[in-house]
């Protein structure tokens, strides 16, 4: 599966919740056939990292056997911050936070494109560097962003070089939420409060549907997306 980078297509997302839980699994079993312990998982606190998260421990035995990245940004709601401890103590792994000190030492830049390149985009690049990973976990779902609509399962990036894995890719939001609450996952309290996709505290407003999910989020820094993914954003 790796090797030939696995696009999605229809049959795909019109799967059962089962049958795309089945697909993301043997994606984790290839990774960890294929690279071992030289993996992260990318943990935000939201509710589709959460997913992905449940799902590798699901997919182990009850274990998560890879290293679990958070980015401090500086600028996170509380709320997000108790929740991904919260969950690193009750699901036993350990939380390796990624910070660029530099960066949240400064003032915010107006341009958020920027904000996001330096404190979320420059600690996760050094962070792939530094501990030599081969592949990094995210929870990108295709529909969540036009950016994504075209994304692989596995995606090669040259800087730092490493495998870009997107188990949850074909899922969409309302197998997120299915997938929540099929097995009773906890998830942070703010999508209760009215928000509907979490980003850093500065950046994000209440937003209910109908409409594009990230209509909540800052439109500044959306609409940079792809250059920011090219960077190294997900």
């Amino acid at each position: 599966m790796i090797a030939g980078g696995s696009s999605l297509d229809k049959a795909l997302i019109e799967m059962s919740l089962e049958d795309k839980e089945q697909y993301s699994k043997k994606i984790m079993y290839d990774v960890r056939e294929k690279y071992g312990d030289d993996v992260a998982i990318a943990f935000s606190g939201g509710k589709d990292s959460t997913t992905l998260l449940h799902l590798v421990k699901a997919a182990f035995q009850e274990k998560i056997p890879w290293r679990v990245f958070t980015i401090d940004t500086g600028a996170e709601f509380q709320e997000i911050i108790d929740f991904v401890h919260k969950i690193s103590t009750e699901w036993g792994f350990r939380l390796i936070t990624l910070r660029n000190e530099e960066a949240v030492k400064s003032a915010f830049p107006k341009d958020r494109a920027e904000c996001c390149f330096t404190r979320k985009v420059i600690p996760v690049n050094k962070a792939i560097t530094d501990y030599r990973l081969k592949a990094l976990l995210t929870a990108v779902r295709w529909d969540e962003h036009d950016a994504r609509t075209g994304d692989l399962f596995f995606t090669e990036r040259e800087y730092p070089a490493h495998i870009r894995v997107q188990p949850l890719l074909h899922f969409r939001e309302i197998d997120v939420w299915a997938y929540l609450k099929k097995y009773s996952v906890p998830y942070c309290i703010l999508y209760k409060k009215g928000y509907r996709s979490l980003d850093c505290d500065p950046c994000t407003r209440k937003f209910g549907a109908p409409g594009p999910e990230r209509n909540g989020r800052d439109q500044e820094k959306d609409s940079a997306m792809k250059r920011l993914r090219e960077a190294g954003y997900f």
